[in-house]
């Protein structure tokens, strides 16, 4: 394989999204997520900022053309704005889009600042809008300094997309409301199935929400129109009539998208997953620091793009059930 070709996998899917994870860290502690006594990674296992910058260069010079910034929480490492700034300058060359995801807690302090490096949109994620609700599920109390934050990056001008987790018998009757709000504030929203990744404390399987459930709910409701609007990722899209608004559903478990997966995810430590649902992984870390990096990255790529599996194999189907992959979400990047 050529080190400037296309990464194309053995099912012919090219790769034209990175999800790049900055940081394992987060300042808030979700409970579908991680422990609250999370054990995260040391320091020197993390990739330099300039690490971070030339692997990204790698994967647009192969043919990525939209990076998504994540964590753990992108904004709460030192600096990070450093690196946004660096790839936003790829922009219209090679780079057609540089976005991240985010919990909102940093977004007053950030918001311009993304929008002055080239970012157009940003996902926040937020599953509730009771404080209460939030400072249990999140097991911190900062649902103000996330609608701050929210309110900072709209004035800022950032497109914002509001993800939340449905999770039943916890935000399942806020939901109908969350969207309204979203919607009413100009934001498109999309809601996440649940995913078994890594050991919590609880059991995922007491609050599994099938999204196919929550849409006919909604149907009774509203009037969804299915849309052919897409974002680069697994969501599909319905227009809602009533709000005006658009809602998109990610259904790893009750609808399998992965025929037309166009994505990997890269950890904080330079760890290459090809599927967030698999445990195969590729060592770029050690690529990128040894005698010959081109080479070895490239040999790196083309072992990843042999090994992508075809689709991964979530369930929740039965109480206590192990989670599908060991590694934490925060681990991998959101």
């Amino acid at each position: 394989m050529s080190s400037q070709a296309p990464l194309i996998d053995r099912f012919a899917r090219r790769i034209t999204y990175l999800r790049l994870s900055v940081t394992d860290r987060c300042d808030l502690r979700c409970a579908y997520c991680m422990p609250e006594r999370m054990e995260f990674l040391p320091k020197a296992e993390v990739l330099t900022l300039e690490e971070l910058h030339r692997l990204s260069l790698r994967f647009i010079a192969r043919g990525v053309r939209k990076i998504r910034l994540t964590g753990g929480e992108p904004l709460v490492r030192r600096d990070m704005m450093d690196l946004v700034r660096a790839l936003g300058r790829k922009l219209g060359d090679g780079l057609d889009e540089l976005t991240l995801t985010t919990n909102g807690t940093r977004l007053t302090e950030f918001a311009d600042d993304l929008a002055a490096a080239g970012v157009k949109r940003i996902n926040v994620s937020l599953d509730t809008l009771d404080r209460g609700a939030f400072a249990k599920l999140s097991r911190r109390d900062m649902l103000p300094q996330v609608l701050e934050g929210i309110a900072a990056a709209k004035a800022a001008g950032l497109r914002v997309k509001i993800n939340a987790v449905a999770l039943k018998d916890i935000n399942e009757a806020e939901i109908p409301g969350l969207i309204e709000w979203a919607h009413g504030a100009g934001h498109d929203m999309t809601l996440i199935e649940v995913m078994p990744l890594g050991e919590i404390e609880g059991d995922r399987f007491d609050h599994y929400l099938p999204l196919d459930a929550v849409r006919r709910d909604l149907e009774t409701r509203w009037t969804l129109t299915d849309s052919d609007a897409r974002s680069g990722g697994p969501a599909r899209y319905v227009d809602i009539a009533e709000t005006g608004g658009r809602l998109g559903f990610i259904t790893p478990l009750t609808g399998n998208f992965c025929a037309g997966c166009n994505r990997v995810r890269v950890t904080a430590t330079g760890q290459l997953y090809m599927c967030l649902g698999g445990e195969g992984r590729v060592d770029l870390r050690a690529a990128l620091r040894s005698d010959n990096p081109d080479s070895a990255l490239s040999e790196c790529f083309a072992r990843a793009m042999g090994e992508k599996q075809e689709r991964h194999s979530f369930v929740i189907d039965r109480p206590g059930s192990a989670p599908a992959v060991s590694r934490h979400m925060s681990t991998t990047g959101g």
